[in-house]
């Protein structure tokens, strides 16, 4: 995935759900529009493009 456009989702191993409830006003399970990046240290919009993704099955 080098020289694809990414997108920022759950399949990245920097992302997790929001844990913080209602933080973006959805309140149910994956219709959230909020995504915490570790990497960045705060919270990204989901299916934002992103250079940084790392998904978690190509991880050594």
């Amino acid at each position: 995935m080098n020289n694809l456009l990414n997108f920022c989702d759950l399949l990245c191993e920097h992302a997790s759900i929001p844990e913080k409830q209602g933080l973006d006003g959805s309140g149910s399970c994956r219709t959230f529009i909020a995504i915490y990046c570790n990497l960045k240290k705060t919270f990204v919009h989901k299916n934002m493009p992103c250079k940084q993704k790392v998904t978690k099955d190509t991880k050594s």
